[in-house]
């Protein structure tokens, strides 16, 4: 009776953290004065759901690095920031091409227009006055600071600029001297001491990344690439206005066939499945949410397809233990080897959907990325709720009596021939 009891109250307690999450995830709510906000508010949608605009811009240069082509990404990334645009996508294709895709914007020319002007890197005093320019600038690197420790960012400097910057650094010592990429500030760093070398050091005190991209920044103005937009797509409101409600509205319609089958062919322990799907829904789409994840049709293609893999394994469990209640095993035993007897199946098949997934990702572009982003969130996903929730649910549902008959998993036997936990 003990354990029953401790079974019933955790089965409770897990069943009530399941809906507390869907509930704010899909709703929202606000307590304390704190939003907590809905799934719809939070989550970033792609052009083919709100529209926009998405150029593609190809670097007019034979041969480019792979630092050369980061460095312009971030160029472009800064540029089109200016335009006061909220949630632009800039990703790269391929060797020498870049994707920006702007949403929201109807204007292609004004887009198109500001991404191909070359950006103008300036070092300016705190009296105003212009120090350096791109051309006295030979490269910025992201480097490990040998003595404080963390990451910061050299500079080398041509001969030109080595004169120029002892100059300024010995008078302006104690203050800052400001960087800019055309009229935006994108570092402003304290000079400590003159720096007569040729090389300076910016200390940043931010990750790898932070310096890696603020490099990029100063390369892609001190060494400007040619850049042309060889593809303009505009995509009107409209469609996502159509599409997105749809989308959802085939989603729901489609999960709910789903939940209905589980319940069918597997009586209370599906019900256990459908509340696990519930949970690997909300997981999802929070991942979606903390991660970044930009939702596109083909995203949200993806993430209906996850909920297909979620309820494959659930089936293969649930199938397995059907025959070995079959076989005469009592309930608690039959769950046991179903699961055990499914685990390899369920691990192969999520494994080569992985793979596909990498493969899609390493290979693919544009919305081919995020279908395959989508789509490996959502298995690592379903393998956490197929092989532990759904499992810890059903043996928690048969410890506290909930379960107790095999016809509680869809399987018919004979009358008085009921096999019990």
């Amino acid at each position: 009776m003990k354990k029953k009891s401790k079974s019933s109250a955790l089965f409770i307690f897990i069943i009530a953290v399941i809906g507390f999450l869907a509930f704010a995830g899909f709703k929202g709510f606000v307590i304390g004065g704190y939003e907590f906000k809905s799934f719809d508010k939070v989550i970033t949608r792609g052009l083919d759901l709100q529209g926009g605009v998405s150029v593609l811009m190809e670097i007019q240069q034979d041969k480019v690095t792979k630092e050369e082509l980061e460095s312009t990404k971030e160029h472009l990334s800064l540029r089109v920031n200016k335009l006061g645009v909220a949630e632009t996508i800039v990703t790269t294709e391929g060797e020498k091409k870049i994707r920006v895709d702007v949403p929201g914007r109807t204007n292609s020319k004004e887009i198109v227009d500001s991404l191909g002007q070359s950006g103008r890197l300036s070092f300016k005093g705190p009296d105003g006055q212009e120090i350096l320019t791109g051309t006295d600038v030979k490269k910025a690197t992201a480097q490990l600071n040998q003595q404080e420790g963390g990451y910061e960012v050299g500079l080398e400097l041509n001969n030109e600029g080595t004169v120029k910057f002892a100059e300024a650094t010995g008078k302006f010592v104690g203050k800052k001297i400001s960087i800019y990429i055309d009229d935006e500030m994108i570092s402003d760093p304290v000079v400590n001491t003159q720096i007569t070398g040729g090389n300076a050091s910016i200390q940043t005190h931010g990750t790898l990344e932070d310096n890696k991209k603020l490099a990029g920044m100063i390369n892609s103005g001190a060494l400007p690439l040619p850049v042309k937009a060889v593809s303009v797509d505009n995509v009107g409101a409209e469609l996502g206005v159509t599409a997105f409600p749809n989308s959802v509205k085939a989603g729901c319609i489609g999960i709910l066939l789903v939940f209905l089958f589980m319940i069918i062919n597997y009586r209370v322990q599906g019900l256990m499945a459908n509340i696990a799907l519930t949970l690997y829904t909300t997981l999802t789409l929070f991942v979606f949410v903390e991660v970044g994840v930009t939702l596109t049709l083909p995203g949200i293609a993806a993430f209906l397809l996850t909920i297909g893999v979620a309820v494959d394994a659930n089936i293969l469990i649930f199938e397995r233990t059907k025959e070995e209640l079959k076989k005469g095993f009592t309930i608690k035993a039959a769950v046991k080897k179903g699961t055990e007897n499914a685990l390899s199946s369920i691990v192969d098949s999520n494994v080569t959907t992985l793979l596909a997934a990498l493969i899609l990702y390493s290979m693919g572009t544009g919305s081919v990325k995020g279908f395959a982003i989508t789509l490996m969130i959502g298995i690592i996903i379903s393998l956490f709720t197929g092989l532990v929730v759904t499992k810890l649910l059903v043996n928690l549902a048969v410890d506290s009596g909930l379960i107790k008959k095999v016809s509680h998993f869809g399987v018919s036997v004979k009358k008085g021939a009921e096999k019990h936990a």
